[in-house]
């Protein structure tokens, strides 16, 4: 059954009379979206400029079929769950990056030594935590190690480059010799 409601609005639409409307709507069983390819056909209206696409959303439809809402909330429901699934995606790149970050934490380690002997090995993921959980007692806790002949390096399967570990000497023989400085 075709309502007034329609016959105006593709009236407004496609720029026709009342009764060119009503029978196109007829003919199209109350489609609107039908109805204006069928007026199209029939040189009554023009297409739309950029190709022969049609969208329903710039005709409001207040009488518009079941299909048609139908259609309109599985796109929306494709749409959301590309989101949710884009999203999950990201999220599971990031859980895998976290959980290979930790790993090579807890398999490389710093190691605290004393006149050669070794005091504590403490992993990576660990001395991460304690520095930034609380880094106003652990960075002096190990800067007055340095001073008590206690020496730092890191060691582990992913620790390739000596340059951090020199740079430990260094520091460990430049309170060396403060302290010999500071007890002449």
């Amino acid at each position: 059954m075709v309502t007034l409601e329609q016959v105006e609005k593709l009236r407004e639409y496609a720029n026709i009379s009342y009764d060119e409307a009503k029978a196109a709507l007829e003919k199209a069983d109350g489609d609107i979206l039908q109805a204006v390819i069928d007026l199209e056909r029939q040189g009554k209206i023009s297409s739309p400029q950029g190709g022969g696409h049609y969208s329903s959303s710039s005709i409001i439809l207040s009488g518009s079929t079941q299909e048609e809402g139908n259609e309109k909330e599985n796109t929306q429901s494709k749409n959301k769950s590309g989101e949710k699934s884009a999203f999950s995606r990201n999220m599971g790149k990031f859980f895998r990056w976290m959980g290979e970050v930790i790993h090579k934490g807890n398999i490389n380690a710093l190691i605290v030594e004393r006149h050669g002997a070794v005091i504590m090995r403490l992993p990576i993921t660990v001395l991460v935590l304690i520095l930034l959980l609380a880094p106003w007692i652990s960075v002096p806790l190990l800067l007055i190690g340095l001073f008590f002949s206690f020496r730092y390096s890191f060691q582990g399967p992913d620790i390739k480059a000596t340059k951090v570990n020199d740079a430990m000497d260094t520091v460990a023989n430049a309170a060396e010799e403060i302290k010999n400085d500071l007890r002449s």
